[in-house]
């Protein structure tokens, strides 16, 4: 063993390494919560997508129908009725059965498309109140969401093949 001013240099040497790993490890940065959180919402999101369908997924923004449209007729002719589980999308054929999930929570509704609503630059769906209660949306104003269209059934207006 080396011995430099009466010092054992390997003792001296081993708590250098430890002192300069313990500086690098403080100086480090660390991940936020927010960070972290996000990472977390997107693998679930992604788990979620891959086992719910078929057909093409997206993320998108859902709100829900304010109070002012209860009883009025949709574009598919039906009344709103804001306790049932409708919603309405721009591009989506009526009577499309979609799947609504909330990554935030992991809850999901099956809502069918009866309207349609304004075209945005972003994927976007406007559902019933039940709907947003069913996922956590409502009193929320908008939340970030998936939508994975499931099936379509025939809607009164088109003619059975």
């Amino acid at each position: 063993m080396a011995v430099l001013w009466g010092k054992n240099i390997t003792s001296g040497l081993c708590a250098f390494v430890v002192l300069a790993a313990a500086v690098a490890w403080a100086e480090t940065p660390k991940p936020d919560a927010v960070a972290v959180a996000n990472e977390m919402i997107e693998s679930t999101l992604e788990q979620l997508v891959s086992k719910s369908s078929p057909h093409a997924a997206t993320e998108g923004v859902a709100t829900y129908y304010a109070k002012r449209f209860e009883g009025r007729r949709t574009s598919s002719g039906e009344v709103y009725h804001p306790d049932k589980l409708t919603a309405a999308h721009y591009t989506l054929p009526l009577g499309t059965i979609v799947r609504v999930i909330n990554p935030a929570n992991n809850k999901d509704v099956h809502v069918k498309i009866n309207d349609r609503c304004a075209p945005k630059r972003f994927p976007f769906i406007d559902l019933s109140r039940a709907a947003a209660k069913k996922i956590g949306l409502w009193g929320k104003g908008k939340i970030k969401v998936v939508i994975i269209p499931l099936s379509q059934e025939p809607t009164d207006t088109e003619a059975p093949t």
